[in-house]
């Protein structure tokens, strides 16, 4: 990567300077409670029009989920990967979504809106499990009292665990990234660590815009299989 930075996306302002002191405490609950929010009608449609896209191209073709793919470019970059696997990327926004491609998207992957918290929770609900599983430079919600708006923090999060897969999220803030290899440690008892990631090829227009403005990226990994 050139050492010259042309991106100007500012740095991550927070009070904390290191993983939230709550966060064992709040990642246990959740383990111990199950999340009993109602689904949502939009998403389970949402849910079955992803599952019919890839009971189309092919049924049985090992999953991929890029969870907020936000425009798809990570979802299309993905199917073109893994040319045998059928990619799913979710994100809330249609608008994001319906943005321009640099490509069209391939015939293995579907865009969905839908909110995560409720396709995560339809996949485990009907046994489906995935092969890779994404998150990508999530928001990072950097107050203090943000904790359980943070994946790693939110209610929701146990049910990766049911999921399976290579799992690997990323972000430009250190913390983001050692609370989330905190949180899975606890969820699945294996050791995972924060580690620095650098990268010629971006991956989403965050990421490209990140390294631009020369931020040090950050990822954890774990296999959920």
């Amino acid at each position: 990567m050139s050492a010259t930075h042309d991106g100007n996306s500012r740095f991550i302002s927070s009070a904390q300077d290191g993983p939230h002191r709550d966060l064992e405490e709040l990642v246990r609950r959740h383990m111990a409670h199950p999340f009993r929010k109602p689904i949502l009608d939009y998403n389970r449609e949402a849910f079955a029009a992803a599952m019919a896209a890839r009971a189309a191209w092919q049924p049985d073709a090992p999953l991929i989920l890029d969870a907020g793919c936000g425009v798809g470019w990570s979802t299309l970059r993905l199917a073109e990967q893994f040319p045998d696997h059928f990619v799913f990327g979710v994100d809330q926004s249609s608008d994001r979504i319906g943005r321009g491609k640099p490509m069209a998207l391939p015939a293995n992957a579907v865009l969905i809106r839908a909110d995560l918290v409720d396709f995560w929770r339809l996949l485990a609900e009907h046994g489906v499990r995935l092969a890779r599983h994404y998150n990508l430079y999530p928001n990072p919600w950097p107050k203090i009292g943000h904790l359980a708006r943070r994946w790693q923090g939110h209610a929701v999060f146990p049910v990766w665990r049911e999921l399976g897969g290579e799992l690997e999220c990323r972000s430009n803030w250190r913390i983001y990234i050692e609370e989330m290899a905190q949180a899975l440690t606890l969820l699945t008892g294996q050791p995972v660590a924060a580690e620095p990631y650098a990268t010629d090829d971006p991956m989403t227009p965050f990421e490209k815009k990140y390294l631009a403005s020369g931020h040090q990226l950050w990822r954890c990994r774990v296999s959920l299989q």
